[in-house]
């Protein structure tokens, strides 16, 4: 269902694909999510793939330009879906150093998460991220989408998209008129 409200701009979504592993499984899972949500009219996506960024191995003094690109693509999104694994329990490094890129930009705007794993759906990786990013002033959705790589294909999951998604766009579009209101103070 979309959330379209008559003369409402289509909000903004940023898909992160949080991997950056050889032979890794979230470019396919990314693909898989966004052909979905594409299908929605109240939803204008972009998908940031952390592969595609040469960040520097070491945090810099000041910010070179692919951490200055990624900062600019996460300002100009109004939501968030994080796609990630969970690798030992958790949530990838290269994810981390690219949530850490930014801080002002994340303020005030949902976040949604697409997780897989083995077994636990990637469920521990969401935990973790739920505490980054409550620190970062965001407000983490409840409802998400959890894949078993063990369960592929995943149609049964078209109804967890369709609500997650739905709430991302009622969150966003209620954030975007507050941040227009009122700046949001941190």
């Amino acid at each position: 269902m979309d959330m379209d409200v008559e003369g409402t701009t289509p909000l903004r979504v940023a898909v992160v694909i949080g991997s950056t592993r050889d032979e890794r499984v979230g470019a396919k899972v990314g693909d898989w999510f966004t052909e979905r949500a594409r299908a929605r009219t109240d939803l204008e996506l972009s998908v940031i793939d952390l592969i595609d960024f040469d960040f520097p191995a070491h945090y810099p003094q000041r910010a070179n330009a692919p951490m200055r690109a990624f900062t600019d693509r996460i300002a100009s999104a109004e939501a968030f879906v994080i796609v990630t694994p969970e690798y030992n329990r958790s949530y990838p490094a290269s994810l981390k150093q690219a949530i850490d890129y930014a801080y002002d930009e994340w303020h005030a705007k949902p976040v949604a998460f697409v997780s897989y794993g083995h077994g636990s759906c990637g469920i521990h990786a969401v935990e973790h991220l739920r505490s980054v990013f409550t620190e970062l002033h965001t407000v983490t959705l409840r409802n998400g989408v959890a894949l078993n790589l063990l369960d592929e294909p995943w149609g049964d999951r078209d109804s967890s998209v369709s609500l997650m998604l739905d709430q991302l766009g009622w969150w966003g579009v209620a954030l975007r008129e507050a941040r227009a209101r009122r700046p949001y103070v941190s």
